[in-house]
Order: structure tokens, then C-alpha cells, then sequence
């Protein structure tokens, strides 16, 4: 008795309790969606093979896209055979995917109560052969009148009550009806006469022409030819020659000779097809006038303006007036041509034959370059009132319409919860504040500072909140300056440093693990953290200062300090003193730090030996 039973014994079997079969072999027990979508139809999901998984391994099958139709056409539920060499089943929609047919066609559309009896519209009709969809499209034609494009979206359409159009319906020099209207198919591309021959193994009969439309016929007569004659120029002709076509000048006004006047910039467009002539303000930031847009409606423009009866009588500017240089008179104004675009200036070099130096752009000169007693306005920035933050005394100043400042999001995203902490004293004259220690934060997201006083037993001050979060302006710098006042950042703090709070100086001592390798890990933008830039500087300030003679005392301190359980290994501030007398002067205390964290083997514990044999 066999253990598995072929798909076609157990199709047999009713499904009734105990006669269940269980794949002994299955391993993958989780249940699959059974349905996809694709172009808003819902198709069955099959699991191809392997080697028809892709569009290209498809292409490769034995008798490549189409080969066999009967997928479509045939039995919809083939029974399944015993046939060990059948190829295996692959659903239409991934055999014939973008497998699209395509036939020209045309249909009379009847026109009423005119002289023309039917339009002739032509139309493409394409069958899409993996769901026997059939879509009607209209290519556009240019000035038609008519409403175009798709006719019939993309659906099965049906042939009577109880059947659809399929391939196998259509051929050429043959009739279609869709929806009640026929369709005469004339062509089709080579695609398509290669599918319906290898494929479907159908004759086409002889392609048709396209029939001429009686009324594109009409319509498109020759053009007349103009005759000069007594009925003056032909406006059809120059219509159909020049329009939308427009010469673009680029002018000044001088006015400041006259009360308020200033040089003001103008747009001058010329049409051809009628001589007319437009003037358009360019509107600046800030003029102080009104958005006019139109300086001279369209119209054209006369040469002469003295009354108002010029506009109608006086001879008008043609193109051939204007030049790059000239000036001309815009109802009373003396506007210069300073420049043109460049479909301008090639129009004047088709026709006139000028020269491209007759077309250059003339450069405005700038009188106050010229006058150097002529009054320089600058923007004057009053001093902060100290109301609010600068930014936003600053705003009332540059705008009308108050708006709150610009925050840099991205540098906020990035440094969230980005703290840099120092270990400070204050340098004070009194001597009570000598022995104090502050805990300086400084936040990358705003570049404002923090500073906390941890209470120490027996000090005599009471310990907690220093400052509050604040930005501290840099020393030299104030809210009054008329660049804006310059605060620190993160460039300005190292070990070392002294931060200047409001006279208050502090001397930055030490800083966390997080602060030394955020500076590592960014050399560029923290040169003090540069691990071979420092050695390479105290390899020289070694060899200047002593030499091995150097090296031998500073491994003496050393060893005092280091811990005779673990010779060799000494603080790191331990080593910081040792040396100041070496590298006083010409190292800072962050770049002594940085040289002893590259010989760290534990956190704070530094090899000096290594150091010094390195030096």
C-alpha cells in the first residue's frame, strides 16, 4: 500500500471526517493569501516553478510568449494528467503580461443640418490578451474640434447576451461593433500579424487604406498666394507667419532728474504679428511702490506724443525702430534699450544682418561708484531693546509682519540629547572660591550651557544651579553689535579653555569619555583631537626640550605615581603633571589628553612607557 496518493486519486476521496490525508513531507504550515490584485483585477496566486518566476525566464520556455493559447481559450478547469513530460501550468496573466494587440480602424460619425454628410474618425483598438480586455483610443488631431482620446476604457466587451469579443474576432477589412457602434478594422502592426499567424494560427485578410475625411480635405486647402495689390497688406498671411512670436527688450527710465525720481527697469515685448507694443514694470523687493504690472497696455505706439490724438494719428514703431542703444519715446518717456533675450537678438541678425557687437548688452554705470562723496546707505540695525531673545527683536526689524526665527531643525534632529560635560574651576581673587568645582553642559542642539555646583562637605557655600540653560555670548562680543552678537560653540570648549560667564571665569579641567571621543571621532572640526597631528607635535617638543633626558624625568614622576601592583600604568592627570613642564606653553591640556588616550589599555589608566618609548 502506498504512503501517497497522486493529486488525481485524492480529488476522488469526499472530504468527510478521517479521510484526510496529511503531506508527511510538508514543513511550511503557514497559510497564503489566495488572491492578488493587478490593474484593479483580482487574480488567483499561483506558485510558479522556479524557472518562470520572472518575465525573462518566461521568454526562454519552450515556444516562447503564446505558444500556447488553449491556457486562455481552452478548458478553464483542466483536469489534471498522469503525463510526466507536460509542461507546467502557468496562468494567462503571467504568459501574456503587456502582450497587447493593436488594430487600426476608423467609423463614420453623421453630422446634421450641414453640408457635410459624416466625419471620419480614426481609432486604434487595442486587445490585451491576458484577460481579453479591449480598449478604444482616438489619437488627437491638432485644431479637430472634437472631444479625444479614450473612447471605450479598457474593459471585456460584450458580442451578444452571453459571449465576449476574443481574438479570434477580429481580422482585417471586417466590421466590429462595440456598444452599438461599428468599427471598420483597415490595418494592424507587425506585431499583431505575427501573433494571429504563429499564435492563433488565423489568416488575415488584405489590409485596407485609410479613407481620406472629406472634411480634413476641405479644410486643408492650399494656401492662397498674396498679391499686393490696392486692398493693402494680407493680415491672414502675417497672422499665420508671425503669431506668438515676440521680440523682448530689456530698458531703463532715467527719472531722477525730476522729485523722487529714480532709474527704473522696464520689459518691452513687440509683437509682430500686429506692431503692437507692451511695457511691463520689474518689480523689486522693497521699492516702496505699488505691484503695477502693466506700465502700457498692448497697443501700438506712436513715435511722436504731444496730445492725446497721436495714439490714433501719429505714425507708430515697428520693429525695425528699435536696437540695442536706441532710445525710444513710450507715450512721453525716453526709455533706453539696454539688452534684448536671445531669440531677439537672433532675429535681428537673420533679418538686418547685424552684427553680434551691434547686439551687445550695454553696462549701466553706478553713480555712486563714480561720486565718491556720494551719500552709502546701509541698512542700520538699532541696538537690542531687551525684549526677548535677539533673533526675535531682530525680526521687528526686518519685517512688517512679525514672524517668529528660523530654527535649525536638522542640526536639532541630529544632536538631540547630545551633551558635552567639562569638570571646571573658577579663577577668582577670593579665596573662598578656589577650592570650588562646577560641572559645566553644553548642548549641541542649541549651543546653550549649563552650569551646576555639586555641594561639597563642609565648603561653606551651598551647592545646586550656577546658571540656567542659556546661550553665553563670547568675550568681546555684545547683543548691541551690528553684525549680531557671536556665542560659544562646541569649537571653543577644550580641555584647558577658560569660559568667560558673566565675569566670571572658569578653567575647564577635565570632561567625560563621551566628550573626548565625540572630538575624536570628528578631527576636522576639532583639530586639538587629532591623535597623529598630537604626536607628531610632542615627538618635537620632546626632541626640543631635553630629549631622553626629558623622557627619563618624566617616567620618574611616573613611577612615584603609578601603582606598584601594576608597574608601568600611572593616572592619566598624574601624566598630565608630569610633563607640563615639557609641553607648557606650546600643547594644551585637551592635546596632552588626546596623546595619553592612544596608549590607554583601561579608561583613565595610561601606559607611559609606551608613550614615551613612542616618543
Amino acid at each position: 500500500m502506498h504512503d501517497y496518493r497522486s493529486p488525481t486519486q485524492v480529488s476522488h476521496i469526499p472530504f468527510l471526517p478521517g479521510n484526510t490525508i496529511r503531506d508527511a513531507s510538508k514543513t511550511d504550515f503557514r497559510v497564503r493569501h489566495t488572491l492578488d490584485y493587478k490593474n484593479g483585477y483580482a487574480l488567483r496566486h499561483v506558485d510558479l516553478p522556479a524557472d518562470l518566476r520572472s518575465p525573462e525566464m518566461l521568454l526562454h520556455t519552450p515556444g516562447g510568449v503564446g505558444a500556447d493559447p488553449w491556457i486562455t481559450y481552452h478548458d478553464r478547469n483542466p483536469q489534471p494528467t498522469d503525463n510526466v513530460g507536460s509542461v507546467p501550468f502557468v496562468p494567462a496573466h503571467v504568459l501574456f503580461d503587456k502582450v497587447v494587440l493593436r488594430f487600426d480602424a476608423y467609423f463614420k460619425q453623421t453630422v446634421h443640418e450641414s453640408i457635410e454628410k459624416y466625419h471620419l474618425r480614426r481609432v486604434r483598438i487595442l486587445y490585451y490578451v491576458e484577460d481579453d480586455s479591449i480598449a478604444v483610443v482616438e489619437p488627437p488631431v491638432e485644431n479637430s474640434g472634437i472631444a479625444q482620446g479614450v473612447l471605450i476604457k479598457r474593459q471585456r466587451l460584450p458580442k451578444n447576451s452571453t459571449e465576449y469579443f476574443t481574438v479570434r474576432d477580429f481580422n482585417l477589412a471586417t466590421n466590429v461593433t462595440f456598444y452599438g457602434k461599428t468599427f471598420r478594422v483597415v490595418d494592424c502592426d507587425a506585431f499583431t500579424k505575427r501573433y494571429m499567424h504563429d499564435t492563433e494560427h488565423i489568416s488575415l485578410n488584405a489590409p485596407e487604406p485609410m479613407p481620406n475625411d472629406p472634411h480634413e480635405q476641405h479644410r486643408s486647402r492650399p494656401t492662397r498666394a498674396y498679391v499686393a495689390g490696392a486692398k493693402g497688406p494680407d493680415k491672414l498671411k502675417r497672422f499665420l507667419e508671425n503669431d506668438r512670436k515676440v521680440l523682448r527688450f530689456f530698458c531703463v527710465w532715467d527719472d531722477r532728474l525730476s522729485m523722487f525720481g529714480e532709474l527704473r527697469e522696464f520689459i518691452l515685448h513687440y509683437y509682430l504679428v500686429d506692431d503692437s507694443v507692451e511695457v511691463r514694470e520689474v518689480q523689486k523687493p522693497n521699492n516702496g511702490r505699488d505691484p503695477f504690472p502693466i506700465l502700457l497696455r498692448r497697443q501700438q505706439l506712436p513715435k511722436a506724443f504731444h496730445e492725446l490724438s497721436d495714439v490714433n494719428d501719429a505714425s507708430k514703431y515697428t520693429w525695425k525702430d528699435f536696437k540695442v542703444g536706441g532710445v525710444i519715446n513710450i507715450l512721453g518717456r525716453p526709455f533706453l534699450i539696454r539688452d534684448c533675450d536671445d531669440y531677439t537678438r537672433t532675429f535681428y541678425s537673420e533679418h538686418l544682418h547685424m552684427s553680434p557687437a551691434e547686439l551687445q548688452p550695454l553696462q549701466l554705470r553706478n553713480t555712486e561708484q563714480e561720486d565718491p562723496n556720494a551719500a552709502m546707505i546701509h541698512d542700520e540695525v538699532p541696538p537690542y531693546n531687551g525684549f526677548g531673545s535677539v533673533e526675535d527683536s531682530l525680526g521687528s526689524v526686518k519685517y512688517l509682519v512679525l514672524k517668529p526665527p528660523k530654527k535649525d531643525f536638522i542640526k536639532m534632529l541630529e544632536n538631540e540629547h547630545k551633551v558635552l560635560r567639562f569638570v571646571a574651576k573658577m579663577r577668582s581673587k577670593h579665596k573662598e572660591d578656589i577650592e570650588r568645582r562646577f560641572v559645566i553642559s553644553y548642548r549641541l542642539s542649541d549651543d546653550m550651557m549649563t552650569i551646576y555646583e555639586p555641594p561639597q562637605r563642609n565648603a561653606g557655600i551651598i551647592g545646586g544651579k550656577f546658571m540656567e540653560r542659556t546661550r553665553v555670548l563670547l568675550p568681546g562680543s555684545a547683543l548691541t553689535d551690528p553684525n549680531g552678537p557671536q556665542y560659544y560653540n562646541a569649537q571653543n570648549l577644550f580641555v584647558g579653555a577658560t569660559v568667560t560667564v558673566f565675569a566670571h571665569h572658569f578653567v575647564l579641567l577635565d570632561a567625560d569619555e563621551y566628550v573626548f571621543n565625540y572630538m575624536e571621532a570628528d578631527p576636522a572640526q576639532f583639530a586639538q583631537s587629532n591623535a597623529q597631528v598630537v604626536v607628531d607635535k610632542a615627538r618635537k617638543l620632546v626632541q626640543q626640550r631635553g630629549g631622553e633626558a626629558t623622557k627619563s624625568r618624566i617616567e620618574n614622576v611616573c613611577d612615584k605615581a603609578a601603582d606598584p601592583l601594576v608597574p608601568g600604568i600611572c593616572d592619566r592627570l598624574k601624566l598630565l603633571e608630569a610633563g607640563r613642564e615639557v609641553w607648557s606653553g606650546a600643547m594644551t591640556d585637551h592635546e596632552v589628553i588626546t596623546l595619553a588616550r592612544q596608549f590607554e589599555e583601561t579608561p583613565r589608566k595610561v601606559n607611559y612607557r609606551a608613550l614615551l618609548e613612542a616618543l
